[in-house]
């Protein structure tokens, strides 16, 4: 009698009761970061209301549609992880320029399209060099993640940047809340429940928020029901050189701040990720990205915030997130739906964000248990990719003198960190020198065929 292979729990479909729960829950994680870029630029450029609410209704129809092709996958496109897609932050400064300076938003979405279609070109060359990222590395990149992530949760739980009670005690014990609501669910609940503790502790909090006048719901009344973003709405895209050199720094960024992000999920879901589904993932990118720039939206990158959240729940089904695609182009096809979701009070978010971010950090710690650190110089490499990490995080404008590309760069704490992680690896580990160790080759392969090209 034959028997079937076992379906490894990153390819399972769970009952859909579970997979629009489970979705859902990726959505709420990620909702608060994703609409941010579209209004950090739009606000930026000065543009209307209806052209604020086209640019958030186009970013969730195609974060729902990047987020599909990266969990299902289509000939060599899709990482098959569950990868939430989103607006990457890397790209808002050099597109708040192009815009007031360069050419508005037709010169914006042309730098887009030539950076998609590089970053397509680029995928199999990033693929060949996963040899650079043995535990070590991997580690402190995680880390690095989740560390840089958590001023994201703290502003939220103090209210969002900009609000005019940030800060207030309120807030904060909103978020202490649900924070403990989370907490105590995945404590004493059943599994289930345990596995959708963030859902529950948002909507939680969002009842309690109601009576207590946290929420405003004013927005829902004025949004449309359907909303449908077409190609080139703002014009047709054109082609400068400045805003696309500037473009394709924020792909090569967001291309390393991608493997970071894949890595992190392999390792959580017990299925490292491998030169070819790397390559493919981050063509993935480059296409999502082109449609970006088609249906009026922008760059996109895997969503960090979302990392913490299959660790936490240890739902490792990429199904899950691609349900979580299918209700974000629902949200993005539905305005009015997407003005509830959008209505959720900060604080309840960050309450939750916490939980969340801190799982992707004590990830990169558990990583880092992997690694020898006697008799090595490890401890520093790590220390050293920590620090400059969380130097752009700690002192925003810390760089803020430098060229716009060094900027472009540096100011993403991911990228710095990973940049000087994978740097001081080769300069310790792989170099020729006195008392060179290998402490940090802990599942990888010997030090000449990482030093090759």
């Amino acid at each position: 009698m034959a028997t079937t292979a076992p379906v490894h729990p990153v390819d399972e479909v769970p009952p859909v009761r579970q997979l629009a729960a489970f979705g859902l829950q990726h959505v709420l994680a990620m909702y608060a970061g994703a609409v941010a870029v579209p209004l950090i630029v739009g606000g930026a450029m000065k543009l209307s209301p209806a052209d604020l609410a086209y640019l958030i209704t186009a970013d969730l129809l195609v974060c729902g549609i990047a987020t599909l092709i990266q969990c299902v996958g289509f000939w060599g496109f899709g990482v098959r992880l569950p990868i939430m897609q989103g607006c990457t932050f890397a790209a808002v400064s050099p597109m708040v320029l192009i815009g007031t300076t360069g050419g508005g938003l037709p010169a914006i979405y042309g730098s887009v399209i030539v950076a998609g279609l590089a970053i397509v070109l680029l995928a199999p060359v990033f693929g060949r060099l996963l040899r650079f990222f043995p535990p070590l590395v991997t580690g402190t990149v995680i880390l690095i993640i989740g560390v840089s992530l958590l001023p994201v949760a703290g502003n939220w739980a103090a209210g969002g940047v900009g609000a005019k009670d940030f800060g207030e005690p309120k807030n904060l014990a909103l978020a202490a809340f649900v924070l403990a609501v989370v907490l105590g669910v995945q404590r004493f609940a059943p599994a289930f429940l345990s596995r959708i503790a963030v859902l529950i502790g948002i909507a939680v909090g969002l009842a309690v928020a109601v009576p207590f006048g946290f929420t405003d719901f004013g927005g829902v009344g004025d949004a449309d029901w359907v909303g449908i973003s077409t190609p080139f709405h703002f014009g047709a895209p054109s082609f400068h050189a400045s805003a696309i050199i500037s473009m394709l720094v924020v792909a090569l960024v967001t291309m390393t701040e991608t493997t970071g992000d894949f890595i992190a999920v392999g390792e959580m879901t017990d299925r490292p990720i491998q030169p070819r589904a790397l390559a493919d993932g981050l063509r993935a990118d480059g296409l999502s990205t082109v449609l970006g720039g088609v249906f009026n939206t922008f760059p996109y990158t895997a969503f960090a915030q979302n990392v913490g959240l299959v660790g936490m729940t240890r739902v490792r089904s990429r199904w899950v997130v691609a349900a979580a695609g299918g209700i974000l182009v629902l949200l993005g096809l539905l305005p009015k739906l997407g003005a509830v979701v959008a209505a959720i009070p900060a604080p309840v978010l960050g309450g939750a964000g916490l939980v969340m971010f801190g799982t992707v950090a004590a990830s990169g710690l558990r990583t880092l248990a992997e690694v020898d650190f006697k008799g090595n110089h490890n401890l520093t490499v790590v220390a050293v990719s920590v620090a400059v990490g969380m130097l752009p995080v700690g002192v925003p404008t810390v760089y803020a003198k430098f060229p716009d590309w060094f900027q472009t760069v540096m100011n993403s704490g991911i990228s710095a960190g990973c940049l000087t992680a994978i740097v001081l690896n080769l300069l310790f580990n792989h170099l020729p020198g006195k008392g060179s160790s290998t402490g940090d080759e802990v599942a990888s392969e010997p030090k000449a065929g990482a030093a090759s090209a």
